[in-house]
Protein backbone atom coordinates (compact mmCIF):
# COMPACT_ATOMS: atom_id res chain seq x y z
CA UNK A 1 0.00 0.00 0.00
CA UNK A 2 1.40 3.37 -1.05
CA UNK A 3 1.09 6.29 1.35
CA UNK A 4 2.23 9.86 0.97
CA UNK A 5 4.87 10.10 3.70
CA UNK A 6 5.38 13.82 3.10
CA UNK A 7 1.75 14.63 3.86
CA UNK A 8 1.97 12.55 7.03
CA UNK A 9 4.96 14.64 8.16
CA UNK A 10 3.32 18.01 7.47
CA UNK A 11 1.85 20.13 10.24
CA UNK A 12 -0.94 22.67 9.99
CA UNK A 13 0.01 26.29 10.49
CA UNK A 14 -2.67 28.94 10.93
CA UNK A 15 -2.18 32.54 9.83
CA UNK A 16 1.31 32.16 8.33
CA UNK A 17 2.91 35.64 8.52
CA UNK A 18 -0.54 37.06 9.29
CA UNK A 19 -2.17 35.33 6.30
CA UNK A 20 -5.60 33.73 6.08
CA UNK A 21 -6.54 30.12 6.80
CA UNK A 22 -4.41 27.05 7.37
CA UNK A 23 -1.43 25.95 5.30
CA UNK A 24 0.39 22.62 5.54
CA UNK A 25 4.17 22.68 5.96
CA UNK A 26 7.07 20.30 6.49
CA UNK A 27 10.47 21.80 7.30
CA UNK A 28 12.86 19.43 5.52
CA UNK A 29 15.97 21.32 6.62
CA UNK A 30 16.84 23.85 9.31
CA UNK A 31 20.15 25.61 9.51
CA UNK A 32 20.30 25.35 13.29
CA UNK A 33 23.72 23.93 14.16
CA UNK A 34 24.84 23.78 10.52
CA UNK A 35 27.56 25.95 8.90
CA UNK A 36 25.70 26.34 5.58
CA UNK A 37 23.96 29.56 4.55
CA UNK A 38 20.64 27.90 3.71
CA UNK A 39 18.39 28.74 6.67
CA UNK A 40 15.56 26.33 5.87
CA UNK A 41 13.84 24.29 3.19
CA UNK A 42 10.06 23.94 3.57
CA UNK A 43 7.55 21.89 1.60
CA UNK A 44 4.23 23.77 1.68
CA UNK A 45 0.63 23.17 0.58
CA UNK A 46 -1.65 26.22 0.49
CA UNK A 47 -5.34 25.26 0.21
CA UNK A 48 -7.84 27.32 -1.78
CA UNK A 49 -8.52 30.64 -0.04
CA UNK A 50 -5.46 30.44 2.24
CA UNK A 51 -2.60 32.94 2.09
CA UNK A 52 0.90 33.60 3.33
CA UNK A 53 0.50 37.11 4.73
CA UNK A 54 2.34 40.24 3.64
CA UNK A 55 5.76 40.31 5.33
CA UNK A 56 9.46 40.93 4.83
CA UNK A 57 12.68 39.36 6.05
CA UNK A 58 16.09 40.90 6.72
CA UNK A 59 19.23 40.72 4.62
CA UNK A 60 18.49 37.39 2.91
CA UNK A 61 16.76 35.95 -0.13
CA UNK A 62 13.71 33.71 0.08
CA UNK A 63 12.96 31.49 -2.92
CA UNK A 64 9.53 30.09 -3.83
CA UNK A 65 9.38 27.21 -6.34
CA UNK A 66 5.79 26.54 -7.44
CA UNK A 67 5.30 22.81 -8.01
CA UNK A 68 1.55 22.61 -8.62
CA UNK A 69 -1.36 25.03 -8.85
CA UNK A 70 -1.84 28.67 -9.76
CA UNK A 71 -1.79 31.65 -7.39
CA UNK A 72 -0.67 35.25 -7.06
CA UNK A 73 2.55 36.50 -5.47
CA UNK A 74 2.82 40.02 -4.12
CA UNK A 75 6.14 41.81 -4.61
CA UNK A 76 6.00 45.23 -2.95
CA UNK A 77 2.66 46.54 -4.26
CA UNK A 78 2.53 44.44 -7.45
CA UNK A 79 0.56 41.17 -7.69
CA UNK A 80 2.05 38.70 -10.16
CA UNK A 81 0.26 35.55 -11.39
CA UNK A 82 2.36 32.40 -10.91
CA UNK A 83 2.06 28.88 -12.29
CA UNK A 84 3.76 25.49 -11.86
CA UNK A 85 7.57 25.57 -12.07
CA UNK A 86 7.80 29.34 -11.68
CA UNK A 87 10.74 30.28 -9.45
CA UNK A 88 10.25 33.50 -7.48
CA UNK A 89 13.07 35.22 -5.61
CA UNK A 90 12.25 37.71 -2.88
CA UNK A 91 15.11 40.22 -2.59
CA UNK A 92 16.69 41.22 0.73
CA UNK A 93 14.14 43.18 2.81
CA UNK A 94 11.58 42.78 -0.01
CA UNK A 95 7.95 42.77 1.05
CA UNK A 96 6.00 39.79 -0.28
CA UNK A 97 2.90 37.60 0.16
CA UNK A 98 1.20 34.69 -1.59
CA UNK A 99 -2.53 34.35 -2.30
CA UNK A 100 -4.24 31.14 -3.36
CA UNK A 101 -7.37 32.48 -5.00
CA UNK A 102 -7.65 29.50 -7.37
CA UNK A 103 -9.86 26.45 -7.12
CA UNK A 104 -7.06 24.04 -6.21
CA UNK A 105 -4.28 23.56 -3.67
CA UNK A 106 -0.92 25.16 -4.44
CA UNK A 107 2.16 23.05 -3.69
CA UNK A 108 5.54 24.75 -3.38
CA UNK A 109 9.03 24.56 -1.95
CA UNK A 110 10.30 27.58 0.02
CA UNK A 111 13.93 28.05 1.00
CA UNK A 112 15.91 30.94 2.39
CA UNK A 113 19.58 31.81 1.90
CA UNK A 114 21.23 34.31 4.26
CA UNK A 115 23.95 36.75 3.39
CA UNK A 116 27.22 36.13 5.25
CA UNK A 117 25.69 33.43 7.42
CA UNK A 118 23.17 35.69 9.20
CA UNK A 119 19.92 33.81 9.73
CA UNK A 120 16.46 35.32 10.16
CA UNK A 121 12.99 33.85 9.69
Amino acid sequence: MHTNMLQELMKQEHGCHGGEGFIHVFRAFSRQGSPVQVDFIDFVIIPTGATIGRHRHGDNREWYVIINGHCEMLFGNQRVPVKPWDVLVNPPSGEHALYNNSGQDVTLVVFQVSKDGDSEH
